[in-house]
C-alpha cells in the first residue's frame, strides 16, 4: 500500500524547468513536420524531372496539404507556407 501511493505522488517542477522539457518536445515534432515537406518537396521535384505530369500532381497537392498542416501546428507560418506552395505551382507550369 505505501510503494502505491509513493508512484502516485506528483514531483513539483519549476516553470523553467517544464518550459525546456516543453520546447524540446515541441522541436523534436517540429523536426519530423519539417522533415516530411522537404521529402514531399523533393519527391515533387523528381517527379518534374521525369516528366510524368499525372504524378508530379499528385506529388504537388501531397506537398500542399503537408504544409497546410504545419501551418495548423504552428510549424510554419501562413506567409513561408503561401510562398511555398506558390513557387512551387510556378515550376509545375513552367514544366507543363
Amino acid at each position: 500500500m505505501a510503494k502505491e501511493q509513493e508512484k502516485k505522488k506528483k514531483v513539483k517542477i519549476s516553470t523553467a524547468i517544464k518550459r525546456d522539457l516543453q520546447s524540446e518536445k515541441s522541436r523534436l515534432r517540429n523536426k519530423v513536420y519539417r522533415s516530411r515537406v522537404r521529402t514531399a518537396i523533393r519527391t515533387f521535384q523528381d517527379t518534374l524531372t521525369k516528366g510524368d505530369q499525372a504524378a508530379s500532381t499528385e506529388k504537388l497537392n501531397e506537398a500542399y496539404s503537408l504544409l497546410d498542416k504545419c501551418v495548423q501546428k504552428g510549424v510554419y507560418k501562413l506567409n513561408k507556407a503561401s510562398r511555398t506552395k506558390s513557387r512551387l505551382a510556378a515550376k509545375a507550369l513552367a514544366k507543363a
